[in-house]
């Protein structure tokens, strides 16, 4: 789904910042910004391991996962989907591409690669079902 779109792509793999929104369990949805990383048609997001997030998703799957738009309004990309947490998926550091993406910022913020896999060690897939997008070419340099 995410692979036919090559602009689809190209926002992914740049932008560093996105946004999953899960429902907490008095039905209210909480929008939250992300570090992420695709994986196919997938999006993976390592997550503390005490975040309210992982208990919203363990009750209601179903989420939205977006990118910022550029900040004339000319394009915007927003997914939705369900996630699930992967225990077996391994630390962030070892994600083929995730220090690549992440590298500067992770020593820019005083974590080392391992501190951060540690800090953020909880990996929450989200399986894209539907996108809706529009202007991409505004979200890729």
């Amino acid at each position: 789904m995410l692979t036919n779109d090559t602009q689809l792509v190209s926002a992914l793999d740049q932008d560093l910042i996105g946004f999953v929104t899960a429902v907490d369990d008095s039905g209210q949805p909480q929008t939250a910004p992300v570090w992420f990383i695709r994986d196919g048609d997938d999006i993976v997001v390592y997550n503390r391991p005490d975040t309210p997030r992982l208990d919203s998703i363990a009750a209601n799957p179903k989420v939205s996962f977006s990118l910022r738009g550029d900040r004339r309004a000319r394009g915007a990309a927003v997914m939705e989907g369900t996630a699930v947490v992967e225990p077996d998926l391994g630390p962030a550091k070892e994600f083929p591409g995730y220090v690549d993406k992440y590298g500067r910022e992770i020593e820019r913020l005083g974590w080392t690669a391992d501190t951060f896999s540690s800090d953020y060690s909880t990996a929450v897939r989200i399986t894209v079902t539907r996108v809706r997008s529009w202007g991409l070419d505004a979200l890729v340099s």
